[in-house]
């Protein structure tokens, strides 16, 4: 696994802070207490310091004296003769303490980040934790909507950052096969199936169904292979033959909208599964076991309240047939008992936001531990075009599908800007923006950012200048200001990536590229590459190909194209 520059430093002011007080206290210069929690991070302006710590402030009481006085014993018995790459430490303000790294910590910095190559940004953060993440999971009856091209993008580019941190990830998409909406599925299909021999006005489709031109193109497809034969069937046999040809086909049409968005699943998981395997029963029967049900008005009820749920739910309906609930139970229970993931996280829209506490709840009760399904609730997505919310579906004249905006808007610009804010942030999505080629499209920006450096190096290649490896004492000659921010930021980059896992949040790493990309430009446009000293030149040379790398990796993460020309 590659380094963490940052890590490493931090390390060392942590390893610095702590000898200091232990120091301190045995020769008597601070009373013997328990050393207390403190914070080292990166200040804002880092024209004050490289890092910098509370750790006097907080010990005030521990050790019964002004913040001041505490930092000045501790710089007073720090070492920095053991530190790689601490150089110095201030006091600042009423007793912060900062410190500075040496020239060697920015050189080191580039020459790993070139020694690791396709690898940088990689951690063993995860520790090889198997997890799973479902997402989409879009009903098959119908074409994919807004909601789930953002679910996409965010459960997508969540599990890339995972599996770069050292995860053990696995993609699933969850087939709503069974149940009241294939049911749905089957009469629509049936109903529209004979209209095409009865017309539109014999047979009137329900309020509730399905209306989509999607029913009619599949109810059209069946009628062209089977005529009107399965007019004369029974309406049970006739519908189970619609839904056993529309489904796959629909199931098939996901799977092409999806892999043309750039997502492949390791898993799809019928839930037909959970039934006809008997799972759904008897995860009921085990609830009933642990006296955990009753009955009441012919139907199976689940005492979720004594699991942190509102009220209790229905897992057998009176009719016999189990609720999407019930199903739900034994789907994550699968996940967890059967299949052995350590933590499970779903990618829900926020209107799910009621069924996070009963199902969390709902493994407890069936004795797992409810703490390891995280949900990530994922808030609208508006469609602006001119300022203005754009609804129109050329295909339904009614919400814009996932195949309606990848013909829209190019599918990198997508990715990219449903993973600009947090999932549980509400997204208005610029259209215009999206398909603009200058540097007000985000996307288009990071990619320049790329592509010019590569358009550098060919430009010196014809010249007849190439990149040499610089040692540490060649790369120490990169100290302007521009240069300095510019590592400092290529620096965070594994950090970043271990954040958008931790916190569930790819928009951290769209932030970081957006953030790179901006401090590469300043430093070209203030540091000459060609044209310096020999050294200084190679020095300049290792870093843009280090800025390259670093974006490279990053937007590879994210599925999206890094160009060498724009």
């Amino acid at each position: 696994m590659t380094k963490n520059f940052v890590q490493e430093a931090m390390n060392e002011v942590n390893s610095l802070i702590r000898s200091s007080m232990e120091k301190a206290m045995a020769e008597g210069k601070l009373p013997q207490a328990e050393l207390p929690n403190y914070t080292v991070e990166i200040p804002g302006d880092t024209s004050h310091g490289d890092f910098a710590t509370n750790a006097a402030m907080v010990s005030a009481r521990t050790f019964r004296n002004a913040p001041a006085k505490i930092a000045a014993i501790l710089l007073e018995n720090m070492d920095f003769s053991t530190a790689s790459y601490v150089e110095k430490a201030e006091i600042a303000g009423p007793g912060f303490i900062n410190f500075f790294v040496k020239d060697a910590w920015f050189a080191a910095t580039v020459s790993g980040i070139l020694e690791a190559g396709k690898d940088y940004g990689r951690s063993d953060y995860g520790k090889g934790e198997k997890v799973m993440i479902e997402f989409v999971s879009a009903n098959p009856t119908g074409p994919m909507h807004m909601g789930n091209a953002r679910g996409g993008a965010i459960g997508d580019c969540l599990a890339a950052a995972m599996d770069a941190c050292g995860y053990d990830v696995t993609k699933e998409f969850y087939i709503n096969d069974a149940g009241n909406q294939i049911e749905k599925f089957g009469l629509s299909l049936d109903i529209r199936y004979q209209q095409l021999y009865k017309g539109e006005d014999a047979v009137e489709l329900p309020e509730d169904s399905y209306h989509g031109e999607d029913i009619k193109e599949r109810a059209q497809q069946f009628a062209e292979i089977h005529g009107d034969s399965y007019l004369e069937k029974s309406e049970e046999e006739r519908r189970k033959a619609l839904v056993e040809f529309a489904l796959p086909m629909n199931v098939a049409k996901l799977k092409s909208d999806l892999e043309k968005y750039r997502i492949v699943y390791d898993v799809w998981f019928p839930e037909s599964t959970l039934h006809n395997s008997g799972a759904v029963k008897a995860v009921v029967d085990h609830l009933s076991d642990r006296g955990l049900t009753y009955e009441k008005d012919g139907a199976i009820w689940y005492k979720a309240t004594e699991f942190g749920g509102e009220k209790d739910e229905v897992l057998i309906r009176a009719n016999g047939n189990p609720t999407y609930f019930a199903a739900d139970i034994a789907y994550h229970k699968n996940k967890f008992a059967d299949r052995g993931f350590n933590r499970v996280i779903n990618v829900w829209g926020a209107d799910h936001h009621g069924h996070v506490a009963r199902l969390k709840g709902a493994m407890d009760a069936v004795g797992l531990d409810g703490s390891k399904l995280d949900i990530v609730l994922m808030q609208l997505v508006r469609l602006m075009k001119d300022g203005e919310p754009y609804r129109m579906s050329k295909r339904t004249g009614k919400a814009i599908t996932l195949s309606d905006l990848t013909d829209l808007v190019p599918i990198d610009a997508a990715r990219f800007f449903f993973n600009m804010r947090e999932p549980n942030s509400t997204l208005d999505f610029d259209l215009d923006q999206a398909v603009k080629e200058d540097s007000s499209n985000p996307v288009y920006y990071v990619q320049y950012a790329h592509a010019r450096i590569c358009s550098i190096l060919k430009n010196l290649s014809a010249q007849g200048i190439e990149a040499k490896e610089c040692s540490i004492a060649d790369l120490e000659a990169l100290k302007t200001a521009e240069e300095r921010e510019l590592i400092r930021k290529l620096a965070l980059c594994p950090q970043e990536i271990i954040n958008a896992a931790k916190n569930y949040d790819p928009a951290r790493m769209t932030h970081y590229c957006v953030e790179l990309a901006t401090m590469f430009h300043k430093f070209y446009t203030n540091c000459r590459v060609q044209g310096e000293d020999e050294v200084l030149m190679q020095a300049r040379i290792s870093l843009c190909m280090a800025v390259k790398t670093t974006l490279c990796n990053m937007l590879e993460l994210l599925k999206i194209t890094v160009p060498e020309s724009m």
